[in-house]
């Protein structure tokens, strides 16, 4: 059991740096935001929050470049919204146990057509510190540049 834990926890960190080396520079920035909990009088129970770094606060609202992995929100097509992760689809935030500041809403021009391999895209970042429906981070108007 451990020696699966172990192995797992390897991959996971061989992952994450990949995903660093391949286009990373920008995820690496956008990691640095601490959750704190406070209590959220609409839901009536304490929710996390974002308390981004100066650092990530310079991106809000401008365009960025970044490289990570589709994650369809409806089918395998060409998608105009999707999740964007900085880490593959079998360990990103949703299936693996990665934090929120591994992924990003996407609303793009033109549809992207699904691939398993990273892409690269640029739009317009938006931070999210409010809207616990949505993700902390949100690209509008990107389009694909590979």
């Amino acid at each position: 059991m451990f020696k699966q834990i172990l192995i797992s926890s390897i991959i996971t960190l061989i992952a994450i740096n990949l995903s660093f080396a391949q286009g990373g520079k920008t995820w690496k920035i956008l990691s640095k935001v601490k959750m704190t909990s406070v209590f959220n009088e609409e839901f009536g129970m304490p929710m996390d929050v974002p308390q981004f770094s100066e650092e990530v606060l310079a991106l809000d609202g401008k365009e960025i470049t970044i490289t990570g992995y589709i994650i369809p929100e409806g089918g395998y097509k060409s998608h105009r919204e999707f999740i964007l992760s900085s880490l593959p689809y079998n360990l990103c935030y949703f299936c693996g146990g990665a934090g929120i500041e591994t992924v990003m809403q996407v609303t793009c021009t033109k549809g992207v057509r699904y691939t398993d391999e990273p892409i690269t895209i640029k739009g317009k970042l938006m931070l999210n510190g409010f809207d616990s429906m949505q993700l902390i981070y949100i690209l509008t108007e990107a389009r694909q540049v590979d």
